[in-house]
């Protein structure tokens, strides 16, 4: 296995937690507890280029790979902030860039390159199929030069700060196809003409800081021109999203893996009792270093999956497996740094608590850790499908 380590990208790093240093961990609080957006810090990501980091230079974006792209949204989290406000633009980047066409390449990219747009949204989910994607029940039906939409979705994350929307749909019904993932095919959605004329936008609070809703399409007509690649191909094309989303998760998990482990180190190392720090203690060190472990396995893999995808190679199995490490790794971490806080851990000042929500998140989304249990099971060891 080919690892390119994270050291190698020291300048990116350093870049980031230079701009991360500017909305210090009270920021990210005060957002928090307001159920707020945090507008300032994604124009500033945009604005140093970050956001552009997927688009290619000839487009006004940076040209990098997915694992330069990983290493933004870790220490996004490593500095104590949520990538989850942002990192929607990173991983539905290479679908557009993968397969739309040259002309919506150049009509979208360069916008959402400068900030003029954003791209922070992707409608797959529905309330009756959730990871059974092939089931969706969403159609779009073409009628001349456009494609009418109806249907329903949910957990669509963004839908409130974004520009653009990417849907999946079925265009063949799934009785008229030969293989169940044909028949569904991918658009861009212009949200500011979709919303009130056919779509309609359903919050829903959660216990994450996190803007998600419910979507439904009632004659939502949308231009054909807005197909993205081939139609009837568009899980296909979903696939290139859904595994840099898996990996990004895994890279953000990370980063919230090594703030948790940093955050209780440096704690347990001051905090007496009984005379003595209680980070002398093993039933305290052991948890923490067991984490730290984990975390670093975990990097491992991500870099893997990063690696492959950049290749433009076969990487599903890699990307759900460096999500799953990961989630795993930053949840073990949370709960020794909330354990060994003892009450302070609860304290909001102390920002472990947000930090505990926020994470907690990967253990089900975008992917549970059973379906990656299966997949892994299914695609890699050749068990019988259990579903």
């Amino acid at each position: 296995m080919q690892v390119t380590r994270g050291k190698d990208f020291q300048d990116i790093r350093d870049a980031v937690r230079a701009l991360c240093a500017g909305f210090p961990s009270e920021y990210h609080r005060r957002i928090d507890e307001a159920r707020g957006y945090p507008e300032e810090f994604v124009d500033a990501l945009t604005k140093a280029g970050w956001m552009a980091a997927l688009i290619p230079e000839e487009y006004g974006g940076s040209g990098l790979g997915l694992t330069e792209a990983s290493v933004i949204m870790e220490e996004i989290n490593r500095s104590g902030g949520n990538s989850g406000a942002c990192h929607g633009q990173m991983y539905n980047m290479n679908t557009l860039v993968r397969h739309g066409s040259e002309e919506q390449r150049r009509r979208y990219l360069p916008k959402i390159a400068s900030g003029e747009l954003r791209l922070q949204s992707m409608g797959v989910t529905e309330p009756t199929t959730g990871t059974d994607t092939t089931r969706i029940k969403t159609t779009a039906v073409r009628r001349g030069d456009r494609y009418v939409i109806n249907g329903q979705k949910v957990w669509i994350s963004r839908v409130q700060h974004s520009d653009l929307m990417i849907l999946l749909a079925r265009t063949t019904p799934l009785d008229r196809v030969a293989k169940k993932s044909e028949g569904m095919s991918i658009f861009i959605v212009d949200l500011k003409d979709a919303i009130g004329k056919g779509m309609t936008v359903q919050p829903i609070l959660n216990m994450v800081n996190h803007e998600t809703n419910e979507l439904f399409f009632d004659n939502l007509e949308i231009p054909a021109e807005n197909l993205i690649g081939e139609e009837g191909q568009g899980f296909k094309y979903i696939l290139t999203g859904l595994n840099a989303e898996r990996t990004l998760i895994a890279a953000e998990c990370i980063g919230d893996g090594y703030w948790f482990v940093e955050k209780v180190s440096e704690y347990v190392k001051d905090r007496q009792v009984f005379g003595r720090p209680i980070g002398q203690n093993q039933g305290v060190q052991f948890p923490i270093a067991e984490s730290y472990i984990e975390i670093e396995a975990a990097n491992l893999m991500r870099y893997e999956a990063c690696r492959l995808y950049d290749a433009h190679e076969p990487c599903g199995a890699q990307a759900n497996m460096a999500k799953y490490l990961a989630a795993k790794a930053s949840w073990e971490a949370a709960n020794a740094c909330l354990q060994f806080h003892g009450g302070f851990g609860f304290a909001c000042e102390y920002d472990v608590e947000r930090k505990f929500r926020e994470t907690r998140l990967y253990q089900v989304a975008p992917i549970s850790t059973n379906l990656i249990l299966s997949y892994v099971a299914e695609h890699v060891l050749g068990l019988p499908r259990s579903f």
